[in-house]
């Protein structure tokens, strides 16, 4: 069994970042942490990587564990971009209870992209469930990982779970602490670059160049669609936003990360950390849902917001 620190008071959110070494550490911590929210009646979401699934499903009873909602974390998490709404979702599905979850968003194995930008997810969680009954457990493989995503672990969680025992993290320092080394500049690609520059009115040459180019890649033609669409979003939100213009450019990636990649570039501003993270609301007459349809049709999105513009670099893999 760990020990969590308790909520300061009502309507309080409780961020731990829980520190394993091993199998066996991993299940007594995080199974316990749930075992603890089955006991107090409250609903509990455990969004993990596929292998961690089946230790922890083996560890509960079969009564406890119909009573969890079970979701691997590598497909909900491809894109760290689209976790934080999934959690938002579940835990709005029963405002009068405090949630309890379970998130493990980075493992080894994921790229230093995919990890840059889960570590964004980290930091913004706080921001996004400030003043709401919750608590989010996010375990960290302090083995597997590279120290600097431990690191960063104790900067984005206000609290730490080691040896069994919560206490506050010392390094937390939240996203405004964090700001410059998630918006290092993004590497230059190695290959061939195809380059458009694009303004108002020229919204459909930007469609066509896309699904041009895409034809000459190993995409399918539905994850082809999925580009095109992802691209003609971010060029709209570029003349709607950025300045009435910007620069589309895109490449290939071979190797494990193997893909297309299509980078948007415009003199835009990011005002809302959170934007394209959040279900957007039917009601806004903006809210995002341009960002947010891009971070649901590709497998990453890496963004990139400084005094210069904003920069997104769209993945898709290739089969």
């Amino acid at each position: 069994m760990i020990t969590v620190p308790a909520p300061a008071g009502p309507g309080a959110f409780v961020h731990p970042a829980l520190f394993y070494r091993d199998l066996d550490e991993y299940v007594a911590g995080v199974g316990g942490f749930v075992r603890a929210a089955l006991a107090d009646d409250e609903p509990v979401l455990v969004a993990v990587p596929g292998p961690h699934l089946g230790a922890l499903r083996d560890s509960l009873d079969a009564d406890d564990g119909a009573r969890v909602t079970w979701t691997d974390m590598t497909e909900l998490g491809r894109n760290p971009g689209r976790i934080l709404a999934a959690l938002q979702d579940f835990a709005d599905r029963d405002p009068a209870r405090p949630a309890r979850i379970v998130g493990e968003p980075i493992w080894p194995g994921r790229t230093p992209a995919e990890v840059l930008e889960a570590t964004r997810h980290e930091a913004l969680i706080n921001t996004a469930f400030a003043g709401r009954p919750a608590t989010v457990l996010c375990p960290y493989d302090v083995v597997g990982l590279a120290p600097a995503a431990v690191r960063d672990a104790r900067r984005t969680h206000p609290l730490l779970v080691e040896g069994g025992l919560g206490m506050p993290s010392p390094a937390y320092t939240g996203l405004p602490g964090l700001s410059a080394d998630l918006d290092r500049p993004l590497p230059e690609p190695a290959g061939p670059v195809a380059r458009l520059v694009y303004a108002r009115g020229g919204l459909a040459e930007v469609r066509e160049y896309a699904e041009g180019w895409g034809r000459g890649t190993a995409l399918s033609p539905s994850r082809r669609g999925d580009l095109v669409l992802a691209i003609s979003e971010a060029a709209a939100n570029s003349v709607s936003h950025g300045g009435g213009k910007g620069t589309l450019r895109l490449w290939t990636v071979d190797g494990p990360a193997a893909g297309v990649v299509a980078e948007i570039h415009d003199d835009g501003r990011l005002a809302d950390p959170l934007a394209g993270r959040r279900r957007p609301s039917l009601a806004s007459a903006d809210g995002g849902r341009g960002l947010w349809m891009i971070h649901q049709l590709c497998d990453l999105v890496e963004v990139r917001a400084t005094e210069v513009g904003l920069t997104l670099r769209l993945h898709v893999a290739t089969p």
